[in-house]
């Protein structure tokens, strides 16, 4: 099991005892949309860490996007509900990084990359996008990194 989903399974225990209701019920549901997820293909899975990450992303900013549109309705009560639960997910988030911090990344794999193996092409892109990705997944924009090694490589 991800130690992420892990996570989750005993801060439900946790919010249970803090009586912290919008959390509990955001968590609880957020576990079922894995269980769901993890269960529904053909053969049962067990999502790693950067699985559960992205369902999370999704998981916010499907919530960010409801917000939107309640308060477009006029609701705005339940705007502040969901922008509430989005943020309990978000705290379960690595924290975003910036530019410099992905430029610094890229560097340093492609650095160690050449190292091994010599000055790398670009139809050796693929070569150094997957621990790039591995290293930067959900933590920054993936086109913005394929450009970023694009200009590295060039």
């Amino acid at each position: 099991m991800s130690t992420l989903k892990q996570q989750l399974k005993t801060d439900v225990v946790a919010h249970m005892k803090a009586g912290n209701k919008i959390a509990l019920t955001t968590v609880r549901n957020v576990l079922g949309e894995i269980e769901t997820r993890e269960k529904g293909g053909k053969t049962p899975v067990d999502f790693d860490d950067a699985q559960v990450i992205t369902l999370l992303q999704k998981e916010a900013a499907k919530r960010r996007d409801t917000a939107g549109i309640y308060t477009e309705a006029g609701e705005a009560e339940r705007a502040v509900a969901e922008i509430a639960e989005a943020e309990v997910i978000e705290a379960y988030l690595p924290k975003p990084l910036n530019a410099e911090e992905a430029e610094g990344i890229v560097d340093s794999i492609i650095t160690a990359l050449e190292a091994d193996q010599g000055k790398l092409s670009m139809k050796q892109m693929g070569l150094a996008m997957k621990p790039i990705t591995a290293e930067i997944a959900g933590r920054f924009d993936g086109k913005a990194v394929s450009e970023m090694v694009r200009k590295r490589l060039q």
